[in-house]
């Protein structure tokens, strides 16, 4: 079975179980594979063509990630994230961001600001489209450039396995104009060379997320913890 724009599973260069992985992580971070959903492994291996067995590997990879978790008679689920998770996932993002951000602003070369720039403009021209799978894309391989032009290993290594659940909340629902003015900022401050500037901007930047992250995931829950954290009111 192959959807579109996807390699047929066990045709690439890549272990079966890590193409099963990223297949079932797109779908769950495209909402494919909503917050609760129960994954089968007999479906998905029926569906995918393939054994049971790298499909149970895909998925204890996506448990070890934090997408899924098991859960007694009911089996392996979709993970909901609660807002402690939220608040946890986001006090780790600020601390490694804001330096990853003050080790990009110095080190940053011309052709990364060229490159750091066109993931901006992609993620533009895909919130003018109104593609969000594509704007989600962008905003993610901004980040990720990011990590890249700090060139510092074990920073790269310590966020990538926050990186599947920031994808997914990347593709929220949000407001584009201010999530695209929000990386223009940080872009402008990577690009201006001054590692403080820059720090400070992605702390402003992943406060801002914080706030309307636990806003869209968690509506309907008391919000006593973001209005009274220091440091953490939405900016406009």
């Amino acid at each position: 079975m192959t959807r579109d724009g996807e390699i047929p599973m066990g045709v690439a260069h890549t272990p079966l179980r890590d193409q099963i992985r990223e297949h079932v992580r797109t779908r769950i971070t495209r909402g494919e594979f909503a917050p609760g959903s129960k994954l089968v492994e007999r479906e998905l291996a029926a569906e995918l063509g393939v054994s049971r067995v790298p499909v149970r590997e895909a998925l204890r990879m996506l448990e070890t990630e934090g997408l899924v978790q098991v859960v007694p008679r009911r089996g392996v689920i979709v993970k909901e994230l609660t807002h402690t998770d939220i608040e946890e996932l986001f006090d780790v993002r600020e601390a490694l961001e804001s330096m990853t951000a003050k080790r990009a602003a110095e080190r940053a070369k011309t052709a990364d600001l060229r490159r750091l720039r066109r993931h901006l403009d992609r993620a533009q021209r895909a919130a003018g489209a109104g593609k969000l799978d594509a704007f989600g894309d962008a905003n993610l391989a901004f980040h990720d450039e990011i990590a890249v032009i700090a060139e510092n290993n074990l920073l790269r290594t310590i966020l990538e396995p926050l990186r599947s659940r920031l994808d997914w909340l990347f593709r929220q629902p949000d407001d584009p104009d201010r999530l695209y003015a929000e990386h223009d900022s940080l872009y402008q401050a990577i690009a201006s060379g001054d590692p403080e500037r820059a720090g400070e901007m992605a702390r402003d930047h992943v406060q801002s997320s914080r706030v309307n992250a636990l806003r869209i995931l968690c509506a309907g829950e008391p919000t006593a913890t973001v209005d009274s954290a220091p440091g953490k009111e939405a900016r406009s």
